[in-house]
């Protein structure tokens, strides 16, 4: 076993993903730590995933749920990389044998965000065009717009975030659904121009927050990374985390979540939709902190039993 000590004496390599955003959350781990210990040399290497080649087909068409951890992973397991930042929301449920989410860091908004062009900066999402176009990468907000606002024309869009925010500027899309969090990160605040609530479109297992992987069996660095832990971010997702792997769901399946904590009660709500949105199975479930994945696994069986499951497995037999 590594003591601090000796860690101090030697580089810690981070990997993280080449896009824009990635590197700016790698950057912001790498500081955060480097306050703690100034002493340790942090080195960020950056390294090319799946999901960063593959610019052209819809996500869900690709259906991996390593799509953007995969080559990380290796490079731990090669001891080519001692840590791995995520989007935790990339991250899947089930990791390789002998790597660990060692570190959860604190959440950014997790809901999603509207953006317009401008010609519509008028305009709110109830009151856009019957024909809007609207540009979406993710299956989980497809299905719960659908389920909201049937009249709207949906269309796939991939690219990093400038590249995407580029083509609804130039009228190839009247508006876009990113995430709260990533605009804010690449300082984009001003591009939000409504966040949408619950009631419309739960978000994502883990959105907002970044999760830290390294391999299990080095005790102190994953000792070392616990400092920028934020526990009750770390409950709510290890509850949506619980959630998700019950339901056996990938980052391409339709299924939202909201969690909150007041008082030590921590309160879960999941929805799974079919993605034409025509079928909605929503629930909410309360407990103790101290027991949050065990309420993120009774919530999946409570919605897996009104019908959740019944979608998944038609969602499933139709990407075969």
């Amino acid at each position: 076993m590594t003591s601090l000590v000796s860690c101090s004496k030697r580089t810690i390599r981070i990997g993280s993903r080449k896009s824009q955003l990635a590197l700016v959350q790698t950057y912001w781990v790498r500081e955060e730590l480097q306050k703690s210990f100034p002493d340790i040399n942090f080195e960020v290497c950056a390294i090319s995933t799946q999901g960063d080649k593959i610019l052209d087909v819809a996500l869900a068409k690709i259906g991996d749920k390593g799509l953007f951890t995969k080559e990380l992973e290796l490079g731990m397991i090669n001891h080519e990389i001692d840590f791995a930042v995520h989007s935790l929301k990339d991250l899947p449920t089930n990791l390789p044998e002998g790597l660990v989410l060692a570190s959860i860091t604190e959440r950014e908004n997790p809901a999603d965000a509207l953006v317009v062009n401008t010609k519509y900066n008028k305009l709110q999402i109830d009151t856009l065009p019957i024909d809007a176009i609207i540009g979406t990468s993710s299956l989980r907000r497809l299905a719960q717009l659908r389920n909201k606002y049937p009249h709207f024309n949906f269309k796939d869009v991939r690219g990093n975030l400038n590249t995407r925010i580029a083509k609804l500027d130039t009228g190839e899309y009247d508006a876009l659904i990113l995430a709260v969090a990533g605009l804010k990160r690449l300082g984009m605040r001003d591009r939000i121009h409504q966040v949408i609530p619950n009631d419309i479109s739960l978000h994502a297992v883990g959105q907002g927050a970044l999760g830290i992987e390294c391999r299990a069996d080095d005790a102190e660095l994953i000792s070392l990374l616990k400092v920028i832990e934020h526990p009750e971010t770390r409950d709510c997702c290890l509850a949506e985390r619980a959630l998700l792997r019950t339901l056996e769901g990938g980052c391409q399946v339709p299924i939202g979540v909201s969690t909150r904590i007041i008082d030590d009660r921590l309160t879960l709500m999941g929805v799974v939709a079919s993605i034409d949105g025509k079928r909605l199975v929503k629930d909410t479930i309360i407990g103790t902190i101290e027991d949050a994945e065990q309420l993120g696994f009774l919530l999946a069986e409570s919605l897996s039993q009104k019908g959740g499951q019944e979608i998944l497995d038609e969602i499933l037999a139709g990407s075969r």
